[in-house]
This record gives C-alpha cells, structure tokens and sequence, in this order.
C-alpha cells in the first residue's frame, strides 16, 4: 500500500483489539484506552519506521506507555505521601479546626487527583516555600510563565476541590433519606 491513510487504517483495523487487550491486562480500563488510542498515534506519527509485521512494535510501544504512566503515577504516590508525611495528626489536633476547610485525607485525596505538573508547582511554593522566581528555576521556565502556571494549577485545584465537596454533598443527601428529592412515582401517593 502506498497511501499512508489507507496502511494506517489496515494497520488499526487489524491490530487495535490486540493492543487494547494487552493494555487492559496492564490497566484500568480508561488507562488502557489512552495508552491504546497513543500507541496509535504514535504508529501514525511514525509510519514508516512500522515493520511487518505491527503487532510486536505496537505493542512495545504500549508497554512503553503504561511503564512511563506506572512510573508518573508512582512518582504521583510519593509527592502525596512526602506531602502526608509533613503534617501529623498531632499537628492537626493542635491547629484552630476552624482552619481547615476540608480534612487532611480529602485534602490529600484532591491533590492527588490533580496532573503531576500542578502537584510539583503548587507545592513549591506551599510546601517548600520557593517565590516564583526561585520555582521557576527548579522546573526550567521564567518566572513570568511559572505565575501562569501557578495560577492555572490553583484554579484546577479550586474545582478538584468543589467536584470533591459536590460529590461528598451528593453522598451525604443520598445516605439521608429526609434530604433526597422525592421521585416522580413517589410525589403521587
């Protein structure tokens, strides 16, 4: 085949179940879907360098993929644990409990849900205490672009924090039966 559209598509079409499944032996299912639908990018980014037969490379390249992802998510699990670790029960017990919005866990929880970048810029400057210059040092940007990403990393914890409070408010209404909506089979009795 000389049309890379067409090569591709015969490439997909017969290879992409495959590689699905070996990503679902590896991950979650969303994490699966990701790292297949790239193995497919990348594949269509480097067509040529493809052999015959795909099924091999494209699976070295999806166990590239979950090993990088294992390793973030690893990486992601010890920021939140050094973060667990420089507060300790007893430094919560002896603080005002009006200070604290939402609990330790919860606080953990939402950090963790957050992209590795917003972790490491936001706990420059709260956890080790660096200015915006000084971060912007660390992570290999100017200052005036780490402010941004500052900015943007508190935003996206800002509604992290709201989806979580939303979740829990929707959790605390369902366990309440005094507190949920009455369903329209019931509004006729």
């Amino acid at each position: 085949m000389d049309d890379p559209l067409e090569r591709f598509t015969g490439l997909y079409d017969q290879n992409y179940r495959n590689v699905l499944r070996y990503a679902l032996q590896h991950a979650e299912p969303v994490c699966a879907e990701d790292v297949t639908s790239e193995a497919f990018l990348i594949a269509w980014r480097r067509l040529n360098d493809v052999p015959d037969p795909p099924l091999p490379w494209l699976l070295g390249v999806a166990r590239n993929l979950l090993r990088k992802q294992a390793g973030a998510d690893r990486q992601r699990r010890l920021i939140i644990d050094r973060i667990a670790a420089l507060s300790t029960e007893d430094d919560l017990r002896s603080r005002d409990p009006g200070e604290h919005v939402a609990d330790r866990e919860a606080a953990l929880r939402v950090l963790a849900s957050l992209p590795e970048r917003d972790i490491e810029t936001l706990t420059l400057v709260t956890w080790h205490g660096l200015d915006a210059a000084q971060a912007a040092i660390v992570t290999g940007c100017s200052a005036r672009a780490f402010t941004v990403r500052l900015h943007r990393a508190r935003q996206h914890l800002a509604k992290a924090m709201e989806s979580f409070n939303q979740r829990q408010a929707n959790v605390t209404a369902w366990q309440n039966p005094a507190l949920r909506r009455p369903s329209a089979s019931n509004q006729g009795s």
